[in-house]
């Protein structure tokens, strides 16, 4: 079962949730699926951006129920029982995350209900845009449980803390406007159409910018987001003595004399994972 489609065109990975019919909820395929595509991308380095958008009525619906059945059941009347659903959670969240490690900017493009695991995920990726019929939901509150994949940990890095904890506690539907003005989306899109399209020009925007200079800007504010002012420099100051990149540079600026776009080489594969 595929739970979504990926292309590669022009350094753009598009990954497109398509399984509308199940509101595209996330059901183990789904996490093994995802987690081997990231693990791709990463490793592989000729995307340069990557955009994640879906069909149907709503992007997703959150978790589907199965992801806690089958071989791991919801047992918590043993210590083994526990174990297994510590790993089981521990194994999902540990998938979310590679978004932020990935290499390359991830671009989140919503359309309708965002709800449950759907903002687990979106809060994981650098740039949120929606559909003018969008609406996020932290659900999980709403069925007697606590948010545990990366929303209650990530939104309020996101939004202030306030209006992510009001989502949290309330579990309410937060529209589009409204995710726009507590800074949750950066932009909204009046149709779906739109909001692919538009998404796609700013990853191709993205794409045409050094990919080790992105893959930089993108390490640096997810390590600043978590860490100290003056731990932050220091790693900035590591980072760019080892990884600066003259060419990129120089490159920049030949092509702004010649009147043209400047071309970047790939980032580099390499054979280990996020």
């Amino acid at each position: 079962m595929q739970c979504f489609s990926l292309t590669l065109h022009d350094h753009i990975a598009h990954l497109v949730l398509n399984r509308p019919e199940a509101l595209n909820t996330m059901h183990p395929a789904f996490w093994r699926e995802l987690d081997d595509t990231l693990t791709h991308l990463h490793r592989d380095g000729s995307a340069r951006a990557l955009v994640i958008s879906s069909t149907g009525k709503h992007f997703s619906a959150g978790m589907a129920l199965e992801t806690f059945g089958g071989a791991i059941a919801m047992d918590d009347t043993s210590a083994e029982g526990r174990a297994a659903i510590y790993d089981l959670l521990t194994d999902i969240q540990a998938t979310f995350t590679k978004l932020e490690t990935l290499r390359i900017p991830v671009i989140a493009a919503i359309q309708g209900g965002c709800i449950g695991g759907a903002v687990d995920m979106v809060s994981a990726c650098d740039l949120r845009y929606a559909s003018a019929d969008a609406f996020f939901c932290v659900q999980e509150i709403n069925i007697g449980m606590t948010a545990d994949v990366g929303t209650l940990q990530r939104l309020p890095k996101i939004i202030p803390d306030g209006l992510a904890r009001e989502m949290a506690y309330r579990g309410n539907r937060v529209p589009a406007a409204r995710a726009r003005e507590m800074g949750l989306v950066n932009e909204v899109f009046e149709t779906h159409d739109a909001l692919v399209e538009g998404t796609l020009e700013i990853a191709r925007e993205i794409a045409s910018k050094s990919p080790l200079a992105i893959w930089g800007t993108k390490e640096m504010a997810t390590y600043t987001r978590d860490h100290s002012v003056a731990d932050s420099l220091r790693h900035m100051a590591a980072w760019q003595s080892g990884m600066f990149q003259p060419a990129d540079m120089m490159e920049t600026f030949v092509a702004k004399g010649e009147g043209r776009d400047p071309q970047f080489d790939d980032l580099l594969p390499h054979g280990t994972g996020l």
